[in-house]
């Protein structure tokens, strides 16, 4: 993976339920301290944006989506371990 590539991120949230703002947190947290300066967030709300999260596949949310590059990479849950968050998202090269 190309070091200065930005790693684009869809974190789907439930307005602003307590693991829903966790999630974010926990999300930006990683990205400042793994991929300063190569990372995007777009946080998308089910409640304002249903179809959205039905065209995504998310049926559960908090949910992170790595959307590029590929492959796509999701995962479901309030992103709480860093470890396990950045193998489920393919990340673990990007950081070293």
């Amino acid at each position: 993976m190309i070091s200065h590539e930005v790693i684009k991120f869809r974190l789907f949230v439930a307005g602003e339920a307590g693991n829903s703002s966790l999630a974010l947190a926990n999300l930006k947290l990683l990205c400042q301290t793994h991929l300063p300066d190569q990372y995007d967030i777009e946080v998308v709300d089910v409640f304002r944006e249903p179809r959205r999260a039905l065209a995504d596949g998310v049926f559960m949310t908090p949910t992170a989506i790595k959307v590029s590059p590929q492959p796509m990479r999701r995962i479901v849950g309030t992103l709480t371990h860093t470890d396990a968050v950045l193998h489920a998202l393919g990340l673990e090269t990007a950081i070293q």
